[in-house]
């Protein structure tokens, strides 16, 4: 994939942070965002924990952990308060943004549209200087994520943006 500049993501709500984030605020990071639906079962079985995992391996390194809540069906059995409810039961630590609805009504959440997800789980990189460096539907094997996340965080360690990182909202993950 050639880095392009990732799409801002638009979000209505935020859980687990005290603010909302975005890829600016992110900026000297590697980002890993997993979009997924609660009532996803690729994503409640291996997308989620696969975050889980990532967020305990890679603990005290510029990587930041976001989950996308972006329902492009069920809508109603999918609300935000179903979606705190999941959260702290399946003990997701990590920050977690609420995708717009589509504009004009659409079914397609707007970041959805905007990065061209096929569907639930995506898994997405984002390098330390904004850019898009992995996107991919269905579960990533965990050998091939660690891996495309450790040269990220060299890049970034070797990047005088990452010098330059800010503090986000204390979360884990992020």
């Amino acid at each position: 994939m050639t880095p392009q500049p990732a799409p801002p993501w638009q979000t209505s709500a935020w859980l687990n942070t005290d603010r909302p984030l975005s890829l600016e605020q992110l900026r000297g990071r590697v980002v890993l965002l997993h979009a997924f639906q609660m009532l996803c079962p690729g994503c409640v079985a291996q997308a989620l924990p696969q975050a889980a995992r990532v967020v305990q391996l890679f603990a005290g390194t510029p990587l930041a952990v976001v989950g996308l809540h972006t329902v492009f069906e069920h809508h109603a059995a999918m609300g935000p308060e179903s979606l705190r409810a999941f959260v702290h039961e399946y003990g997701i630590r990590w920050p977690v943004g609420i995708d717009m609805p589509g504009a004009d009504g659409g079914a397609i959440p707007r970041t959805m549209q905007a990065y061209a997800m096929q569907g639930t789980p995506t898994t997405v990189l984002i390098d330390a200087l904004g850019r898009l460096r992995l996107q991919a539907f269905g579960h990533v094997e965990d050998l091939r994520l660690g891996a495309e996340i450790g040269v990220l965080l060299d890049e970034a360690r070797r990047s005088p943006v990452a010098a330059g990182a800010s503090e986000v909202p204390a979360a884990s993950g992020a």
